[in-house]
């Protein structure tokens, strides 16, 4: 599924309790859990290895989803990763797609991702669903992982409909390593949900299923109600459902969202100027134009992907100027002095790249 970052609301919990569980998972063979990789700043951005894979098999889990297994043709070990990590998929056509990895950690042989199909998306789902065939080769770059299990005493997991991709290999990691969990997991239809069988066969009563056509809309809020002091909350979804979530947190939990939603939309926000300091070119970013966009006319090779503020792969160093955020994915250090071209702005009239 597209996916990137992990937003942290509230702190909080017991230092006995997050002892005991720090020594209860320690000796899991799927710890030490992932941290936020190290940003890359300056002209390259955020640079991922890319690998050539071969889909190796497609499979349909659910109505209107797509399963792929991608495997390297020269039968390679595939880079390692954690649960909530994500690939760039780069279609056939050009473009760049994040889909969060659902298999297995421990599988080196091959990568595992699925996709729902969007009627009214922007065509990345539809490539992947007509296009993508057994045999097919396409280039992905990654793993990475901006949505990453943090250590906590306990978990509560929120997924909506295709959201389940990054939480699974979640569901898995926390289980094998003997945690606490419980689940709540959304969708239109039974028959629409990725994954129901492995998941209720897994978590038994700790899962809560609820399918719209039979039940409504999940309870978020009590759900949560009954997450102990300290818990990590995991959500992924659609925009309603973490909306729901961020609004019902208790306090002393902390929230972690994976968000697939473009940045602010650019058509109303004015015009500005952008100094390309080692380039020594100033341009003119006007209103509806991304920084991105008019970066690419003078720098047609700057590194870029997902073009919604999702992947870090545009993050540029900010010399000087003051920066309109329109991300989700940066920390407050790295606001400081960097922005994600793609989506973010200027609230003055001018900044001044390190490019």
């Amino acid at each position: 599924m597209p996916r990137t970052r992990s937003v942290v609301l509230a702190a909080g919990a017991a230092l006995l309790v997050r002892r005991a569980v720090r020594r209860r998972i320690a000796t899991s063979p799927l710890w030490p859990l992932p941290a936020l990789e190290t940003p890359i700043s300056g002209q390259g951005g955020r640079r991922v290895p890319s690998l050539r894979l071969t889909v190796a098999e497609r499979a349909v889990p659910a109505e209107g989803v797509a399963l792929l297994r991608l495997e390297s043709p020269a039968g390679t070990a595939l880079p390692e990763w954690r649960p909530g990590a994500h690939l760039d998929l780069v279609l056939p056509s050009g473009l760049v797609r994040q889909y969060s990895l659902c298999g297995d950690p421990a599988d080196r042989a091959t990568y595992t991702v699925a996709t729902r199909l969007i009627e009214d998306g922007r065509g990345g789902s539809r490539e992947v669903h007509e296009q993508l065939r057994e045999g097919a080769e396409l280039v992905v770059r990654g793993p990475r992982n901006r949505f990453p299990l943090a250590e906590a005493p306990s978990y509560a997991f929120v997924a909506g409909g295709i959201g389940i991709t990054p939480v699974l290999p979640m569901l898995r990691a926390v289980e094998a390593a003997g945690g606490e969990w419980r689940l709540l997991y959304g969708g239109r239809s039974r028959a629409t949900m990725p994954f129901l069988d492995e998941i209720e066969k897994l978590g038994g009563e700790r899962v809560t299923v609820v399918a719209e056509d039979e039940a409504g809309l999940p309870d978020a809020a009590a759900f949560l109600a009954d997450t102990g002091e300290g818990a990590a909350v995991y959500c992924c979804g659609p925009e309603p459902l973490m909306d729901a979530v961020a609004a019902a947190l208790p306090e002393g939990r902390t929230l972690h969202l994976e968000r697939f939603t473009p940045g602010a939309s650019t058509a109303q926000l004015g015009t500005f100027e952008v100094e390309l300091r080692r380039t020594g070119r100033t341009l003119t970013v006007p209103a509806g134009r991304s920084v991105l966009a008019t970066v690419r006319d003078e720098l047609p090779n700057i590194s870029y992907s997902c073009e919604q503020g999702f992947c870090g792969t545009c993050q540029q160093r900010v010399l000087e100027g003051e920066i309109d955020h329109q991300d989700e994915l940066l920390d407050d250090a790295e606001r400081q002095d960097s922005m994600l071209i793609c989506v973010s702005r200027c609230l003055g009239r001018k900044l001044v790249l390190d490019l």
